[in-house]
């Protein structure tokens, strides 16, 4: 039934798509900055043009929300699946922007592990986003909205150790709270790609 639901052919799809995709070049821009630390204020401008890049495209999806009469699935389910993809990648760009203006002067394990999960979560939440489209098997949906839930939860793990290590490392009080703040987005991005695994488990139990 819940296949019938789901045109096969709508741009909502195509939206989603180029959301998930400029988000994971996002997550693996900042992830390879992080894993080797150079060229620092280019690279960030261009993880900042990505981030420009997915505003325009969510502002072209809600225009189409407001416009368009038939949507695949429930609006609020729309405009919120489109909103928390939106918040992941203004996350990411956050946490890459303030390498460049707290003048981080080196990168650390713990952040380069939380982007690692990032680049990761994005990438299932791609694969999860993408399976709507044609949803034949809704069981391999929410298998992947599971997967999405067990890396937020090692992120979370990654950030208490982190902090917990950045706290006994003995560095300048400082540059602590600076490393705590990136700390801190990049893991909260990774809650926001469980948040769409949570719209994406209500569009599914609600039609299957």
């Amino acid at each position: 039934m819940l296949e019938k639901l789901m045109p096969k052919s709508d741009e909502f799809f195509d939206d989603f798509d180029a959301q998930c995709a400029v988000t994971v070049e996002g997550a693996k821009m900042l992830y390879e900055l992080l894993s080797d630390y150079r060229d620092v204020a280019p690279r960030v401008q261009a993880l900042k043009d990505a981030e420009h890049r997915g505003d325009e495209v969510t502002h072209t999806a809600f225009n189409r929300l407001h416009k368009q009469f038939i949507t695949p699935f429930d609006r609020g389910q729309i405009h919120t699946l489109l909103s928390r993809i939106d918040d992941v990648l203004d996350l990411t760009n956050a946490a890459a922007a303030r390498l460049h203006y707290y003048e981080i002067p080196a990168s650390l394990p713990d952040a380069t592990e939380l982007a690692r999960l990032l680049v990761l979560s994005t990438q299932k939440v791609q694969e999860v986003v993408a399976a709507l489209r044609l949803i034949k098997k809704p069981e391999q949906i929410l298998a992947g909205c599971k997967e999405i839930k067990r890396l937020e939860a090692q992120a979370d793990e990654a950030l208490r150790s982190g902090v917990g290590r950045l706290f006994k490392s003995g560095a300048d009080t400082l540059l602590i709270i600076k490393w705590k703040e990136i700390y801190d987005f990049i893991e909260t991005a990774t809650d926001k790609c469980q948040s769409v695994a949570n719209v994406i488990e209500g569009v599914v139990l609600e039609h299957s």
